[in-house]
């Protein structure tokens, strides 16, 4: 048997946004400020009160053809070939106060890192690369537990004072403001050890102004379905769907409405441990993309590292 208050003190906070360039480019660059996959197992349960510090490592490779163009920097581009590998830090503070029952947190999340594209421009090949500082990400969230079932919802805010290079290709910052609105549900029977978990949102975009580009409303779902064969190690799949809701618009959007469309599916393995006192989980999770529209197309991972720093004592009976 697998007490729920333990997976949760492997927990840092599985719903924490981070919205940083997955390159899995609709909308300006193909890219939506959300990071798809971020989320997966656990996504509705909120760890108890406390601080924690969680690390994502991400990579992504993808492509598109030929005859599928792209709009980056404020140029049209094709033939595109993509990778990234970033880190994506973030602290969490789950709160003792209580909204509707619910526990109050916080987080934030300052990606760095590096991104290279490869691309033509009419009869010319281009490419460019960059390591630098992303937009740090604002989040708030609210969660809740009733036996097996916990559910969380929040909002995460795009803050665009990462490192924008005006006119280049290769950005990790999207130079745009854009709130991320989710709500995310985990059913979790501690006596067989499964995980059942989901989460949507969708985000809403403000303009580029160095690009006359404003991306449309997004919708984004994540889902996971993992075994706990015990404390510390857990094994399942995993997968993520994105539909742009409504199109671009702007002096920039020479495309049109450019509205995107993907689907993903992979498998996860975690396995938890203890240094000392300190419990510390760790994640892999894997991502191949299909059915892919007016975005690059390829392959995602992440390795997450998560662990308290402080957790508060459970209050005496």
């Amino acid at each position: 048997m697998i007490s729920s208050r333990r997976l949760g003190a492997f927990l840092v906070l599985p719903a924490a946004l981070v919205a940083v360039p997955g390159v899995a480019l609709a909308a300006e660059k193909g890219l939506g400020t959300y990071l798809l996959g971020v989320r997966g197992p656990l996504a509705g349960f909120t760890p108890p009160p406390g601080i924690f510090v969680q690390n994502d490592l991400y990579v992504y490779s993808g492509e598109a053809g030929g005859n599928i163009q792209l709009p980056f920097g404020g140029q049209i581009i094709a033939d595109v070939e993509a990778t990234a590998v970033l880190d994506l830090p973030t602290m969490v503070w789950v709160t003792p106060w209580q909204i509707a029952g619910g526990n109050l947190g916080f987080s934030t999340t300052v990606p760095f890192g590096s991104l290279e594209v490869d691309a033509s421009i009419g009869p010319l090949s281009v490419s460019d690369d960059i390591f630098t500082v992303g937009d740090p990400v604002l989040s708030g969230f609210v969660g809740w537990h009733a036996g097996n079932f916990h559910w969380q919802t929040g909002v995460a805010i795009n803050t665009p004072i990462g490192d924008y290079q005006e006119g280049e290709i290769a950005n990790i910052s999207f130079n745009r403001w854009s709130t991320d609105v989710y709500a995310a549900a985990t059913w979790l029977d501690p006596a067989v050890g499964l995980d059942i978990s989901g989460a949507a949102g969708i985000t809403f975009n403000d303009e580029n102004e160095a690009t006359s580009y404003e991306t449309g409303t997004e919708f984004h779902l994540e889902g996971a379905i993992v075994q706990n064969f015990s404390p510390q190690f857990s094994l399942g799949i995993v997968g993520y769907y994105y539909n742009q809701l409504t199109g671009d618009s702007g002096a920039g959007a020479r495309l049109g409405d450019f509205e995107g469309e993907v689907a993903a599916i992979g498998g996860t393995l975690g396995y938890n441990f203890q240094i000392g006192v300190l419990p510390v989980s760790t994640r892999l999770k894997y991502f191949h993309e299909f059915a892919v529209e007016n975005r690059l197309e390829g392959d995602a991972g992440f390795f997450t590292v998560s662990m308290p720093l402080w957790v508060a004592p459970p209050p005496v009976q």
